[in-house]
């Protein structure tokens, strides 16, 4: 009789947002970038993508994605690309032991949920991919660590393969054309500055009008700065980030956040048409940070935004008061603010902000995250496909 069991693998994968940006692709098909970047994982109990991978014999359809209840498709080369690489790691194990059940011969059925806004900026392809990588990985018991199936995933989401680590995570683009260097590796784990938080300013739940794949193509095809970001200012960049994050230097690390960050959205700018992912409310938390950094004398404070409006801001849990406080001074009816590590976030208005500003973000946010660094992908054993392979989605 054919084996008719159902075999399941679970794992929760984390967001990161680049604090040095990716943008730009030297080769598309295998997913390069033009440059390195660093980012930071967040904690997947405020952002994460939960996944279970499962196969069997007995499945009749062929392989199949539901994400948060609405079916996807697998179709895509990227995703093929990525599915192709793991069954045949999974096939070479079998071959070497015919004992092993036949599971790269097996359709999957996957099953996928986000805590977070889809396609909004809030890296949603980063956790989405690390999940999907990691489940299959560990349904077909691949002995591959993070960096081996980052090249994987790198494949189907750039970004995400820094969603393969916890704490602080450089991609580097590597040269080689086969793309086998260009993987991630952990620059610092979670645990070596734990201090680290972040604020989420939710600009817009909506779908981007200029996706990022599209976008980075148009500025590497178009902007005249972007030969100048990739090849000379993001390799210093990396460095310095690297110096800043080692000695826990939080100064450092925000000048070189904001810094990286306005530069990004230059190259956006300065494509031919312009890209504008920023709007007036993105532009109105910018210029609250920099008011909580003149306040307090020095940056305790590091904004970033990827390719959406949304501000990500960084801050030591020391100077929780004087960043997170403020914007909850007067974004206190936004959802979010729920009690955190034990303890609810205090409302200050220390710090001097023009009406204007505040006005703007009242009116432009929709939603508070509560965050901070975290650790990456971790095997559960809750499964969202049951013992006989239904869809688990409520």
């Amino acid at each position: 009789m054919a084996d008719q069991t159902i075999y399941r693998a679970s794992t929760t994968a984390p967001v990161n947002i680049a604090v040095i940006k990716y943008w730009g692709k030297r080769d598309a098909k295998l997913n390069l970038p033009t440059n390195s970047s660093l980012s930071v994982t967040l904690s997947q109990a405020d952002l994460c993508t939960t996944t279970t991978a499962s196969c069997s014999a007995s499945y009749t359809t062929a392989d199949s994605l539901l994400l948060n209840s609405a079916p996807q498709t697998l179709e895509t080369p990227r995703t093929q690309a990525c599915l192709k690489a793991l069954r045949s790691q999974r096939a070479a194990l079998e071959e070497a032991n015919s004992n092993l059940p036949k599971l790269s011969t097996f359709p999957l059925r996957i099953v996928s949920v986000n805590n977070f806004p889809t396609a909004a900026g809030l890296a949603s392809s980063a956790a989405g991919f690390a999940a999907l990588i990691r489940a299959i990985a560990n349904l077909y018991e691949l002995p591959a660590n993070p960096s081996d199936l980052s090249i994987i995933a790198r494949q189907g989401s750039g970004s995400a393969c820094r969603s393969l680590f916890g704490g602080y995570v450089a991609w580097q683009a590597g040269e080689k054309a086969d793309g086998s260097d260009s993987l991630a590796v952990e620059v610092a784990p979670a645990s070596h500055w734990p201090e680290m938080r972040a604020v989420i300013l939710v600009a817009s739940a909506l779908k981007k009008d200029v996706g990022s794949t599209e976008g980075m193509q148009l500025t590497v095809k178009t902007s005249t700065l972007f030969p100048l970001r990739a090849n000379t200012i993001v390799p210093q960049r990396m460095e310095e980030m690297k110096k800043a994050i080692a000695s826990k230097n939080f100064e450092d690390f925000a000048r070189i956040t904001m810094q990286d960050s306005n530069g990004f959205h230059a190259t956006c700018l300065d494509t031919y048409p312009p890209t504008f992912y920023m709007n007036d409310t993105s532009r109105a938390a910018v210029r609250a940070v920099e008011a909580i950094n003149r306040a307090a004398g020095k940056d305790v404070a590091a904004y970033t935004f990827d390719a959406g409006p949304n501000a990500v801001i960084y801050y030591l849990a020391e100077n929780e008061g004087l960043v997170a406080g403020l914007f909850k001074s007067f974004l206190s009816h936004i959802d979010g603010w729920q009690v955190r590590r034990g303890q609810a976030i205090q409302a200050s208005s220390a710090t001097p902000l023009d009406e204007s500003i505040a006005s703007t973000l009242k009116e432009g946010i929709s939603r508070v995250i509560l965050t901070g660094v975290g650790e990456g992908p971790q095997k559960i054993d809750h499964h969202l496909v049951s013992e006989t392979g239904e869809a688990i989605t409520s």
